[in-house]
């Protein structure tokens, strides 16, 4: 077993606050050998029927337990005929009783779940790999990191099989998807995931999407909902201050890890160029780890002056900037200086694939932290 021990101390930490914990993220991302490795537990896999009968009875099932101090690991919940039940049984009359319970999308997105826990849990998102999992797990190849992605038996596997990712896609149309929502047209809408990762990382363009589809605008939008509820999609929306000539409404959409983009693009190896790209996915995922969904966005305006990422992590006037690129030499701080006339509190960071230390300089007028992609965890660690 392969521990990534900066999750274990992020969902240990939050049981200890309160007792429910759900641990999201999609298919294969580690969300049980996470839980296995966690100490002291008592794990139930709920895809099996003879543990679907003995949670039938919540009470029953908690009282039968021997120990309030084992963690109680609910593996798959959503399976289980009305799981918010028994998880608001565990929190409210057993509240020693510290649960995680796992499900391959969130929460909300499952229509048994008729009581959101709302006040009695926590959230994990599980995400694939980042720069700290890459240490624990020493696959600190970042090329290979991009090319195979960030699910770990993708990532630790000796050779780069698309057959693998095809059965993904399949088991996640047939087992997540189809347990939670219903798409009439599967043709179209596996056309709609291909598209999506193949532009990863742009603007999105419901209306373009649509033609090649053959489906409605409106469709187009229900299909981007369903893969931002089961993670598989991070919809980016655009950071802005009040300003005529900013950008509001139309979002970003990022694929959820690298290793899809280059399967469904087709990318058996990577030009410096393909690198570039991938790089933005990279930072997008340590980002998420380190600030709320909520808190990361992108800026543009209508002169197409861009920010990569902003994040705003708090309610002061501070926002940091983050720029991705290859070299420090392929930093053009022009999008920067327009952002920052409008906003001007808070750091700014060049992120890098090829540059070794980290260092300040004066780019543009502007004041500008160059950081190797390496690194970039513990400088956001640092508060950004």
């Amino acid at each position: 077993m392969n521990p990534r021990r900066s999750w274990q101390e992020r969902a240990l930490h939050l049981l200890g606050d309160r007792s429910i914990l759900w641990l999201s993220g999609v298919r294969r991302v580690g969300k049980t050998t996470l839980c296995r490795s966690l100490p002291d537990i008592e794990y139930f896999d709920c895809e099996l029927p003879r543990v679907r009968r003995a949670i039938e009875d919540p009470e029953v099932f908690f009282r039968s337990l021997p120990r309030d101090e084992r963690i109680v690991v609910l593996d798959e919940v959503h399976r289980l005929p009305d799981p918010s039940e028994v998880l608001k049984v565990a929190a409210d009359h057993f509240p020693r009783r510290r649960v995680v319970a796992t499900g391959s999308s969130t929460l909300a997105a499952r229509r048994k779940f008729r009581d959101t826990l709302a006040g009695r849990k926590n959230t994990l998102w599980l995400l694939p790999c980042i720069l700290a999992d890459l240490r624990d797990l020493d696959a600190r190849d970042l090329p290979s990191r991009m090319l195979k992605g960030g699910l770990p038996p993708f990532l630790l596997a000796p050779l780069l099989r698309d057959a693998a990712y095809a059965e993904w896609v399949d088991s996640y149309w047939a087992k997540d998807l189809q347990d939670l929502f219903v798409v009439d047209k599967k043709g179209s809408f596996l056309r709609f995931v291909e598209l999506l990762f193949r532009q990863s990382g742009d603007l999105f363009e419901a209306t373009a999407a649509a033609g090649p589809c053959e489906v409605s605008r409106q469709t187009i939008f229900n299909y981007l909902e369903i893969l931002e509820t089961t993670l598989i999609a991070t919809v980016l929306r655009p950071y802005f201050g009040g300003a005529a000539a900013e950008i509001k409404t139309q979002p970003k959409v990022y694929g959820f890890d690298t290793g899809f983009v280059c399967y469904f693009r087709g990318w058996a190896s990577l030009r410096p160029e393909d690198r570039g790209q991938l790089l933005e996915h990279l930072v997008l995922n340590e980002l998420l780890a380190a600030f709320p969904k909520e808190a990361v966005h992108f800026w543009r305006d209508k002169q197409k002056h861009e920010v990569d990422f902003v994040v705003r992590p708090g309610r002061g006037p501070e926002v940091l900037a983050v720029e991705c690129k290859s070299r420090p030499d392929a930093f053009d701080p022009a999008g920067l200086k327009a952002f920052r006339a409008r906003h001007p509190a808070g750091p700014n960071r060049v992120v890098c694939l090829d540059l070794a230390e980290p260092y300040h300089a004066r780019v543009g007028g502007l004041e500008v932290r160059f950081v190797p992609f390496e690194g970039l965890d513990g400088e956001l660690g640092a508060g950004g």
